[in-house]
């Protein structure tokens, strides 16, 4: 027997970015979507009066963050959130009842939020309170999430979370992101104290990196340890013997 398809309603403030998704969802053959808006507004409206088994939510949106729309339901569905930041604050509650999707989405990654979803259906999961806690964790002031990168009259603003590492060189401070070294103005210890301790590791005097590009660890000269990252230069990067316990830690190893 054919299980029902997923009804599903989408909720972004980008137009484009609400076609991508809908196309993909009926791409599925999973999923038919029972509605789709720009307005947070709408959106609540349309949701106070009619049920769905899912919501695929952005989260920052003008006027209504996709937190505060959950708020004002008083039986919200599960939610599978839409975001292009934030992923690794997110990627904490994955686990739980809350997914996420990173944008720009990608269909195997959609294929999996799907297969979790079916899973979760029905679990009486209180996701209220799941989104308020991601919303704390996402509060300002609690993590670094972008960096500025100052030359000359150009300031270029780096999203912490594709920032592969950052190192000391020189007597200056560099994010490596998308190919580049960025002068940033903070020095490293700095950075150790603003940055998502889950996510970026000290791992020499001059090096703290994200461990989610970390793509291999081999061993060096003198008992130490080599890190490849996941990046197009796949870089290499020395971690002090003295941190190789806590860096195997971290990736549960």
């Amino acid at each position: 027997m054919t299980p029902r398809p997923i009804r599903a309603y989408v909720v972004d403030d980008e137009r484009l970015a609400v076609q991508r998704l809908t196309r993909l969802l009926d791409a599925t053959k999973r999923v038919e979507i029972a509605g789709s808006t720009t307005d947070p507004d709408e959106a609540l409206s349309y949701l106070q009066r009619h049920d769905v088994d899912a919501l695929f939510l952005d989260i920052q949106m003008p006027g209504m963050t996709g937190f505060d729309l959950l708020e004002q339901l008083e039986r919200p569905p599960v939610v599978i959130f839409t975001t292009a930041f934030d992923r690794y604050a997110i990627d904490a509650f994955g686990a739980n009842s809350i997914d996420y999707l990173l944008k720009p989405i990608e269909p195997e990654r959609l294929d999996r939020a799907l297969d979790k979803l079916e899973r979760l259906s029905g679990t009486g999961v209180d996701i209220r309170t799941l989104a308020r806690q991601v919303a704390a964790q996402l509060a300002p002031g609690r993590r670094l999430e972008r960096v500025a990168s100052r030359v000359g009259e150009r300031t270029t603003l780096l999203e912490v979370a594709r920032v592969t590492h950052f190192f000391s060189k020189d007597k200056l401070t560099f994010a490596a992101a998308n190919g580049h070294d960025h002068v940033v103005d903070f020095t490293l210890t700095e950075l150790e104290e603003k940055l998502d301790a889950r996510r970026f590791l000290r791992i020499h005097r001059a090096t703290i990196v994200n461990v989610g590009f970390v793509h291999e660890l081999y061993s060096d000269v003198d008992e130490g340890v080599i890190v490849r990252l996941k990046d197009d230069g796949k870089t290499e990067l020395a971690v002090a013997r003295d941190r190789v316990r806590a860096l195997k830690d971290r990736l549960g190893i």
